[in-house]
């Protein structure tokens, strides 16, 4: 495995439990990843997709093989060390947004930063609201919004800790063509600006389309890379 790799992944393996015994989800996956590569993970579904990056995360643990995530060897870690290798290196965008209902705009994206004790946390989150087209949206709650909104205000959250490394699942798939674009041309700007790697889970061949590279996924089989 490259020693700069900024993810590197080594005969991953991941089988669930079912009544008939086991299931396989993914068998014998191996790549690495090197900062500011954007990278799509492809496939049918059921393919595993949503499963390697639960595993990239750390939000998930391995049947086999190993991970290391900015050179650290996610085995070697409890929850709670996973969890603040996350909160210090990693970016989110989900397909369902995950936005806290009960916090507005500012609130949600303040959040990251409220937890690593930033006092400038307001500031920053408003300065990447009105960056993103939301300044008129700060004090608005979750319900207020469209879904482009709420994609929107998940990418400033997801970049607003100047993650490493940005993990991104489906994130236009609750959103309409038109909106969708223009949600992934704020997600490409941002990753290009702040030089962050993507990992970026789509079934969409034009969203794949615009990463470095493709990694796909047959079967929980790595196909092509």
């Amino acid at each position: 495995m490259k020693p700069d790799a900024i993810i590197a992944v080594e005969n991953l393996c991941k089988r669930v439990p079912i009544a008939e015994g086991e299931l396989t989800i993914l068998s014998d996956i191996g790549f690495t990843i090197q900062p500011g590569e954007t990278v799509a993970v492809v496939g049918a579904s059921g393919s595993g997709k949503s499963t390697l990056l639960g595993l990239l995360a750390g939000l998930d643990s391995p049947s086999a093989g190993e991970i290391r995530l900015d050179g650290q060897a996610l085995s070697g870690l409890n929850e709670d060390g996973r969890a603040r290798l996350r909160n210090r290196r990693v970016g989110f965008v989900f397909q369902s947004f995950q936005l806290l209902a009960g916090l507005t705009a500012l609130e949600n994206v303040m959040l990251p930063l409220e937890l690593s004790g930033d006092g400038q946390a307001a500031s920053k989150a408003a300065a990447l609201l009105r960056k993103v087209g939301l300044g008129q949206r700060l004090s608005h709650y979750p319900r207020q919004l469209s879904g482009g909104e709420q994609q929107r205000v998940a990418l400033a959250r997801a970049f607003i800790a100047e993650p490493a490394l940005l993990f991104a699942d489906e994130p236009t798939g609750n959103l309409d063509a038109a909106t969708g674009r223009q949600v992934m041309d704020l997600l490409f700007g941002l990753n290009r600006e702040r030089r962050t790697t993507l990992v970026l889970v789509t079934h969409d061949a034009e969203l794949a389309g615009r990463c470095s590279r493709t990694i796909r996924l047959e079967a929980g089989r790595l196909a092509a890379d």
